[in-house]
């Protein structure tokens, strides 16, 4: 039996001790979902909903107790944490909505009636990451169960300990027996076994590019559905006729939230010629004054990283001779810190203004007009995000429609919503997830003709 332990990434004190799954747990995790998930897709819509909506209200009971696991197992700063655990509960309630509006069609055809139906698919399996683990669990998790599947969530080996408690509300909540199961465990085995398992009908899976190709590889060789949640490098466009002020004030928000390791952060910041010395000027300010420290406090915006392993990966984009504007602080000792960096660049080819490196690190580019602005924009192979901010309502829209990103915000950096569809282009993923389409995502469409034509006998 192996296990893995949590450390928390503030204090490198081990919080908690999880057992891995293996294949045959999975096996038989998928064989008690399966059970459960006949019996839940069968129930009518109303009490479908109704019981999700008890599993949110339950959630919302908890949402204190959720926020301070997140702080233990992630680091990330009690604030953000508590916004995380009510998202949880707000994807539940959204989810709840939609059973019942999950509606067929009635199409025209000569002869008889013909309907479409949206038939759930059956095991889903979601596989979340560390950098968000409760919010994006939901994600996958509340539509899915919307729509009349049953769920193995898949929680990274890191941060186990909201998935956990997620699944023992949701019994509580009085969710069937098997019809939400948490498989804790490395990748490379519970989340394999789950990947290959013939009995899972899709994967939702949130992380790297890199092992995202691979999950989609697998699911390719055994026809399985697949959405996929990857990488960012995303653009921070800023023109001259902004509001320089706000602009340069929201920035360290858009890059340092979550320590930067969020596939949404705008860690490349295109700032238009004119003004890049003046945005510069007013960005060293609101960078430092952005507050480092202890999860716990309520006043802190900005924690550790993960793990020592995430902290030698964000420092190795920063040699000693790299083009460092200027840094904020981070705490001595024990602890996964690294302080808030700005890195200005000669070029735009170069590795930190390229690559994910999912840390507090961001590089500022000039650019000359529009056109310069979009090349840079999509000189990455990712397309998740982004922000444009300019008061001129005409660039708004033709910069939104030239930059190559499924998710943009103009004069803004809000780009995630659980009502609005979320998802990235090129090599930032497949499929979306959120908004009005979510439940739809987990059912397969069936089309069934009624002949109506009078029938007589001979």
């Amino acid at each position: 039996m192996q296990e893995n332990r949590v450390i928390n990434p503030a204090t490198e004190e081990v919080v908690a001790t999880v057992t891995a799954s293996t294949p045959s747990d999975v096996d038989a995790a998928v064989a008690r979902a399966a059970r459960a998930q006949r019996s839940w897709a069968a129930l009518a819509p109303a009490d479908r909903a109704r019981q999700l909506r008890r599993f949110a209200a339950a959630v919302d009971d908890h949402l204190e107790e959720l926020a301070l696991l997140e702080v233990a197992e992630a680091g990330h700063p009690i604030g953000n944490a508590r916004w995380e655990a009510g998202n949880a509960r707000d994807l539940l309630e959204y989810a709840a909505g939609g059973v019942e509006r999950l509606n067929g069609s009635q199409i025209p055809v000569a002869g008889g009636l013909n309907v479409t139906f949206h038939e759930p698919l059956g095991v889903v399996g979601v596989i979340a990451p560390w950098n968000f683990p409760m919010p994006i669990a939901a994600w996958g998790t509340a539509p899915a169960l919307a729509a009349g599947n049953a769920v193995l969530l898949k929680p990274a080996d890191l941060t186990p300990l909201t998935a956990l408690r997620l699944a023992e509300i949701g019994l509580e909540s009085g969710l069937p027996e098997g019809l939400f199961q948490v498989l804790p465990g490395a990748g490379r085995v519970a989340g394999n076994a789950l990947v290959e398992h013939p009995g899972v009908a899709k994967v939702v899976f949130t992380g790297s590019t890199a092992v995202g190709k691979q999950i989609m590889a697998k699911c390719a060789d055994r026809v399985k559905r697949v959405t996929l949640e990857l990488g960012g490098k995303n653009p921070n466009i800023v023109f001259a006729d902004a509001h320089l002020e706000r602009a340069a004030a929201s920035a360290p928000g858009s890059f340092l939230d979550n320590t930067g390791q969020d596939c949404c952060a705008r860690s490349r910041i295109l700032v238009q010629r004119g003004v890049f010395d003046r945005f510069l000027e007013l960005l060293e300010p609101a960078v430092k004054a952005f507050r480092v420290g202890d999860p716990a406090d309520p006043a802190t915006e900005m924690g550790p990283l993960i793990s020592a392993e995430q902290l030698e990966r964000v420092r190795g984009y920063v040699p000693d001779d790299a083009p460092v504007a200027f840094r904020g602080d981070a705490p001595a000792g024990k602890g996964f810190w690294y302080p808030a960096t700005v890195l200005t660049p000669d070029s735009p080819d170069h590795p930190a203004a390229v690559e994910e490196i999912f840390g507090p690190v961001a590089v500022v580019l000039p650019f000359d007009d529009e056109e310069d602005a979009i090349r840079l924009a999509n000189g990455t192979d990712y397309g998740l995000s982004g922000s444009i901010w300019t008061r001129d309502t005409g660039r708004a829209v033709r910069v939104s429609r030239g930059v190559a990103a499924g998710n943009l915000s103009v004069n803004s950096h809000s780009s995630v919503r659980y009502s609005t569809p979320f998802g990235g282009f090129g090599q930032s993923g497949l499929g979306r997830e959120l908004g009005p389409g979510a439940l739809t995502a987990f059912t397969e469409t069936k089309n069934v003709f009624i002949d109506t034509e009078e029938q007589r006998s001979d």
